[in-house]
């Protein structure tokens, strides 16, 4: 009886459970390691004088698949030592385990990587700042290009784990087999999904759009929110979310009001009598737009652009350094203007006039005007 807790040690010993042992503190050990491995790139990465502010987020965003990773490549290394005292059904369930961590590890660690990277580039190239161009530019750029590159290693990440199970690899097979209708039937559903796809690589090089765009789209005012591979977001300005399918910015004609630079002119319509006198209203457009906080000082002007029967038209320019900033501007114009004219020049309103014959005058004409 003393000697069972004896023999069920060396069972256990000859079983593979010293090995297994010895695996559980490689892993263990390996904890210790990544603790070591944060500390070392916290350390090297402090006194850097980094271009982008990739510091933060990659400690930030590197911690969660390093504490994966770094466990994983001990017990990998103490594998070879220890694998001959498993048993041959151990030994293959372990390895492939281990081989499926292994591969999400990588993944987990790459696509982390990317957003660090877009992450500090977006820190960088602020979208916030007034003149923004160079940094939507750039963030659009590097959002769908980390999108496109994500969704390439994920792929790859599945078709490695895929690949290493026999029935998987026989499906493959009769997949090749009959590639033809597959191709075809396949061809035609992803048709669209595809041409999603090639419109958002093309957009990301060519960028008629970027994050942040002004844009007029389906007759909405708004601005471009998200761009992803497959639709485009458009915040209007009422805060409602248009959400378009990405190729309606290849194949269809929209707006883009900051395509190379923000600064815009904006238009007033006034419609006043013959009467008005133009160079005054020219001098209190100039004198209103030089007083107003919206003017960026560049474009102003007043010109006569129709006449009708009843009215002229007078049209009323002026720029500004964006899109919110000129509608202000606009609405201030045309109200200071309607208000000099009432009160300045209350016979120039919009008349309507009539003739009327007395009778018996010899046709003396009896002119007539209201408002």
């Amino acid at each position: 009886m003393e000697e069972a807790p004896l023999d069920t040690m060396l069972s256990f010993a000859n079983t593979g459970g010293v090995a297994l042992l010895i695996l559980l503190g490689a892993a263990v050990l390996g904890g210790g390691f990544y603790a070591a491995v944060l500390w070392g790139l916290q350390t090297l990465t402090r006194g850097m004088d980094w271009v982008l502010p990739l510091r933060g987020a990659l400690l930030r965003r590197i911690r969660g698949p390093l504490r994966l990773l770094v466990p994983l490549l001990c017990v990998y290394a103490t594998l070879p030592a220890v694998q001959d005292a498993l048993s041959e059904s151990v030994r293959a369930f372990l390895t492939g385990g281990l081989h499926v961590v292994f591969v999400v590890a990588v993944t987990w660690t790459l696509l982390a990587l990317l957003l660090a990277v877009e992450e500090a580039i977006a820190d960088h190239y602020s979208t916030d700042a007034p003149d923004n161009l160079k940094a939507r530019k750039i963030v659009t750029q590097v959002r769908i290009l980390r999108r496109i590159v994500s969704a390439i290693v994920i792929v790859l990440a599945l078709g490695i784990l895929l690949m290493q199970y026999e029935p998987f690899r026989e499906l493959g097979t009769g997949l090749l087999a009959s590639a033809g209708i597959v191709g075809i039937v396949v061809g035609i559903a992803a048709q669209r999904t595809l041409g999603n796809v090639v419109a958002g690589i093309q957009i990301a090089f060519t960028q008629p759009i970027r994050v942040d765009d002004v844009v007029i789209v389906q007759g909405e005012f708004g601005w471009v929110e998200e761009i992803t591979l497959t639709y485009v977001v458009v915040r209007v300005w009422d805060r409602r979310r248009i959400v378009l399918p990405i190729t309606h910015f290849v194949e269809e004609p929209f707006q883009n009001w900051t395509r190379t630079s923000a600064d815009l002119i904006g238009t007033v319509f006034l419609y006043v009598d013959y009467t008005i006198p133009v160079d005054d209203l020219r001098d209190e457009l100039h004198r209103i737009v030089q007083a107003s906080e919206y003017w960026d000082g560049d474009v102003v002007g007043l010109q006569m652009t129709d006449a009708s029967e009843r009215t002229i038209t007078l049209r009323a320019i002026a720029s500004a350094k964006d899109a919110p900033t000129l509608w202000n501007l606009r609405c201030e114009i045309r109200e200071e203007l309607v208000t000099y004219i009432r009160e300045q020049h209350p016979e120039a309103l919009p008349a309507l006039r009539t003739r009327v014959e007395a009778p018996g005058d010899g046709g003396m004409a009896i002119g007539a005007e209201g408002e």
